[in-house]
C-alpha cells in the first residue's frame, strides 16, 4: 500500500519528498519511532493482581507492589464482592448475550440503575460499559439533539469528555481550569434564554484538586444554563454514603452525574444520572449504548454488592484518607515534591519524561515497586509525575517503605 506523500503535521513526513513512495507501514513505524525518541512511547508493563494479597501483583514470576492503581478503596479484591462475582457467574454465566436492547438488559441493569438513581437524588441512571462510554455517547447525543446549545468546558476535563463536547459539532468555549470569571464572561455573551450546558468535573485526576461545584451551579441558575459533572474521582470517596463531592457538600442542583464503577467500587462500567426524558433520549438514540453487547450480570451483582459496602463503608473512607495522610507527611519528610490537594490524589513531581521514565523503571528494577510515569499529552510538558494512591490497605510500614524507596530511585536517577 504505497503512500508517495504524508500528510501535514506527520513527524515521520521529513523522510518522505515527492520522488519517495513511502509504504503505509513505514509510516507507522517512523511515529512510534519518533515516540520512542520523545520519551512518550506507552510501555504496558503486564500485572496480575494477586487476591489473596491486595495491593500486590505478579509481573512475570515476580511479586511487585502496586501504587497507582485506580481500586482505591481496594474492592476490586474484597471476599464479598470477589464472591458475589462468582456466585453471579455461576447463575448467570460469563456474558450478557446481547445489547441492552436484544436480550442484553438484566434484572441487575434495572436494580442498580434503580440504586443510582436515588444515590444521586435524580429520576433517572442509565449504565454503559465504561466511564469513558458514559461521558462520550450521552454527550456527544445530547448536544447533538439541541439545536444553538454553546458548551463551557473546563480546560482540565478528561479526554472522554472533551471528544464527547467534539463529537456533537457544537460550539464550545473552553475556560481556564476553575476560572470562575472567565466562564462567568463567556455565559453573559448569550441570552438567558439561549441553551448552555457547563461540563467540568468534581475532582480533577492530574493535579487532584477539586472544583468549585457549588458557585459554579450558581453561574448556571444565574445564566440559564445545565450542568454536566463528572464524579468519576470522588464516588466511593466523599460524601456520608460514598456518592461524591456534591454529597458531601449537600449539593443537589448539577443536572448531570456521571460516576463509574472501575475504580472505588471495583468493578467495570460506567453511568450517568439526570433527569429521565434527556436519559431516555440519549437510552434510545446512543449507537454506543444500542450497539454494544452489555455488561454481564455478573459484572453488576459484583458492582451491587461493591455500591453496598461504600454505603455502609465510613471506616473504608476514614482508612484510605488516614494513610493519604500518612503518606504526605512521609512525602514531607522526605523533601519529595507533591502536588498536596484536598483528595486522595497525590501527585509527585519527577519533571522531565526521560527522568520520570528512569525513577519509574528503578523502582520496579531494585524495589519490585510499580509506579506509572505521567508525561505529555496527560500533562503538559515539564510537568511529569506519578499518581500515587494508598489503599485502606496499605500498613504504615508499606507506606514508609515506599517513601524510602521512592527517595533512593529520585537520587539515582
Amino acid at each position: 500500500m504505497p503512500i508517495s506523500r504524508l500528510g501535514d503535521g506527520a513527524d515521520f513526513r521529513a523522510q518522505a519528498n515527492s520522488d519517495q513512495t513511502v509504504t503505509l507501514w513505514d509510516f507507522f513505524r517512523g511515529n512510534l519511532d519518533e515516540l520512542r525518541r520523545s520519551g512518550l512511547y506507552r510501555e504496558f508493563i503486564p500485572c496480575s493482581h494477586i487476591t489473596a494479597e491486595r495491593g500486590y501483583a505478579m509481573n512475570g514470576e515476580r511479586k511487585v507492589q502496586i501504587w497507582c492503581s485506580n481500586d482505591y478503596l481496594g474492592l476490586s479484591q474484597h471476599p464479598a464482592v470477589v464472591q458475589a462475582q462468582i456466585a453471579s457467574t455461576r447463575e448467570h454465566g460469563t456474558g450478557s448475550g446481547g445489547s441492552r436492547n436484544i436480550a442484553g438488559s438484566s434484572v441487575a441493569h434495572v436494580e442498580l440503575e434503580t440504586r443510582l438513581a436515588a444515590w444521586h437524588g435524580k429520576e433517572r441512571a442509565l449504565i454503559f460499559s465504561s466511564g469513558y462510554v458514559a461521558n462520550f455517547e450521552t454527550l456527544s447525543t445530547l448536544i447533538a439533539a439541541v439545536p444553538g446549545i454553546v458548551v463551557f468546558s473546563d480546560a482540565n476535563n478528561h479526554r472522554s469528555l472533551i471528544e464527547g463536547i467534539s463529537r456533537s459539532g457544537a460550539r464550545k468555549q473552553v475556560f481556564p481550569h476553575n476560572d470562575l470569571d472567565a466562564l462567568e464572561k463567556g455565559l453573559a455573551g448569550y441570552g438567558r434564554d439561549h441553551p448552555k450546558l457547563i461540563v467540568f468535573e468534581s475532582v480533577y485526576s492530574m493535579d487532584g484538586d477539586l472544583s468549585p461545584v457549588s458557585a459554579i451551579c450558581d453561574l448556571a441558575e444565574r445564566y440559564g444554563a445545565i450542568t454536566f459533572l463528572d464524579e468519576t474521582h470522588a464516588i466511593g470517596i466523599k460524601g456520608d454514603t460514598g456518592a461524591g463531592l456534591c454529597q458531601e457538600l449537600g449539593e443537589r442542583r448539577p443536572t448531570f452525574i456521571q460516576g463509574v464503577f472501575g475504580k472505588a467500587i471495583g468493578t467495570v462500567g460506567g453511568y450517568v444520572a439526570g433527569p429521565d426524558s434527556a436519559l431516555d433520549y440519549v437510552r434510545s438514540h446512543a449507537p454506543g449504548l444500542i450497539f454494544t453487547t452489555a455488561l454481564p450480570q455478573a459484572i453488576l451483582d459484583a458492582t451491587l454488592k461493591g455500591l453496598e459496602l461504600i454505603q455502609q463503608g465510613a471506616d473504608l473512607r476514614k482508612s484510605l484518607l488516614d494513610n493519604v495522610r500518612h503518606l504526605k507527611n512521609a512525602l514531607r519528610v522526605a523533601g519529595i515534591e507533591f502536588i498536596d490537594a484536598d483528595s486522595h490524589l497525590v501527585p509527585v513531581m519527577v519533571r522531565g519524561e526521560e527522568r520520570v521514565r528512569r525513577v519509574s523503571q528503578r523502582l520496579l528494577d531494585d524495589h519490585g515497586i510499580y509506579l506509572t510515569p505521567v508525561n505529555f499529552p496527560s500533562v503538559p510538558r515539564g510537568a511529569e509525575r506519578f499518581r500515587v494512591t494508598v489503599a485502606p490497605y496499605r500498613t504504615a510500614e508499606q507506606v514508609n517503605h515506599f517513601v524510602t524507596a521512592l527517595q533512593h530511585a529520585l537520587a539515582d536517577s
